[in-house]
């Protein structure tokens, strides 16, 4: 676990190895939150949702609108809205996360998403790229007088290469969703 402040407040961070977190019997958070784009569902991204549905009793998954992902991608080629949440919610049934916490699929037009103000949250999950992102979130939720989340970060899931399984290299047609390279044709 690792602490450290942020203006004045306290944070903690509690870093999950792959393959620490078991099937947990009492889970330490009421509600938890993971976000992000889900285009072509990969490997980092199933880590991530399986680090939240492990330690959350509900997991609130923020799933970027067609206009954010537009924007923050810079990239045309960023399935539609309507296709991620199918491939998202696919996948939570075919690996029965949906028995291990209830969930909610909450589309998001920011990087915040409802964090920043959720006074249920209790804690983000996020990688190792998006942990600045998750210290701004707690301090504007402490400027707002909410408590701090506390931040799970999930080490980043490597590809045959040793570089980070990305949906941009997935879609750049280096790599599967597994993180396996692609015959060149």
């Amino acid at each position: 676990m690792h602490h450290s402040t942020l203006k004045g407040e306290r944070i903690i961070t509690l870093r999950v190895e792959r393959g620490q977190v078991g099937d947990m019997r009492e889970k330490p958070f009421s509600v938890v939150a993971v976000g992000g784009t889900f285009d072509k569902l990969h490997k980092g991204h199933k880590e991530l949702l399986r680090t939240a549905f492990k330690i959350g009793q509900k997991v609130v998954i923020g799933l970027t609108s067609d206009e954010m992902a537009t924007r923050s991608k810079g990239d045309a080629r960023v399935d539609p809205l309507s296709k991620r949440r199918e491939c998202l919610e696919r996948w939570i049934k075919e690996e029965k996360m949906d028995e291990l916490a209830e969930y909610d699929v909450v589309v998001i037009n920011d990087v915040y998403g409802t964090a920043i103000h959720d006074k249920e949250l209790e804690a983000l999950i996020v990688s190792e790229e998006t942990y600045q992102r998750a210290a701004i979130i707690n301090k504007i939720r402490t400027s707002k007088g909410l408590r701090p989340l506390i931040i799970v970060v999930v080490p980043l899931v490597l590809a045959y290469d040793g570089k980070p399984i990305s949906s941009t290299r997935i879609r750049r047609g280096e790599i599967d969703a597994e993180g396996r390279p692609l015959a060149r044709a």
